[in-house]
């Protein structure tokens, strides 16, 4: 089995689309809709044929109260993992994001959070590199 595609829940779409690309720099896969049903994926430039983000409009009310409390609480949506944190900190927020977490080392990694304008945190991670 494989993971092809996982799911964000986004308050806009288009917004959306627009932060994944322009700000982070992900790849659009796929785009199409069937009445007011929109499938729209991501994914990374580094791995084309990798797993899929799909940016999954918001419109359950479970799940709106869910991403509402897990924003709130402070806890990321997704987790993107980098070779560099503190370049991409600086290259992703000279494009406009709002980190709510600057590069912070913890154990094992370096981490940093940022809100994705579309209703969640998402943190990126840098894992440590040991010698041995």
């Amino acid at each position: 089995m494989k993971i092809k595609v996982t799911s964000i829940y986004v308050d806009d779409q288009a917004k959306a689309l627009r932060f994944y690309t322009e700000v982070l720099g992900f790849a659009k896969r796929t785009d199409f809709s069937q009445g007011p049903y929109r499938w729209l994926t991501v994914a990374s430039p580094e791995e084309p044929n990798g797993t899929e983000l799909q940016l999954t409009l918001n419109n359950n009310p479970a799940a709106k109260a869910y991403q509402q409390a897990m924003f709130q609480q402070g806890q990321p949506a997704a987790m993107f993992f980098t070779d560099d944190v503190r370049g991409d900190y600086e290259r992703i927020k000279a494009r406009g994001a709002e980190f709510t977490m600057p590069p912070k080392d913890v154990t094992g990694s370096t981490i940093a959070t940022l809100n994705d304008t579309c209703g969640n945190l998402i943190q990126l991670t840098q894992l440590a590199r040991y010698s041995g």
